[in-house]
């Protein structure tokens, strides 16, 4: 069973369509959208396990240019 997570993402300042775009290309990320509020991204992503979820954030996400900072929100599947 796939584990499910959305990344909160913040980014530099003009960096918006860049990150948006770098995201799309990533194996696991399923959507990525520019919203209002604290965070400028927020990502869905999934992966076989947690480590994957890990995996993807630390080592697919987080070396994109533009990103500053990130929260993963683990989903809790209760539909």
């Amino acid at each position: 069973m796939a584990v499910k997570a959305f990344v909160l993402i913040e980014i530099g300042v003009g960096k918006t369509k860049n990150v948006v775009t770098a995201l799309g290309k990533v194996e696991g990320v399923k959507s990525a959208d520019a919203v209002t509020g604290p965070y400028d991204i927020i990502a869905a992503v999934e992966a076989q396990d947690l480590e994957g979820i890990g995996n993807l954030v630390t080592g697919k996400i987080h070396p994109i240019p533009g990103i500053s900072r990130t929260i993963t929100c683990l989903s809790m599947g209760l539909s």
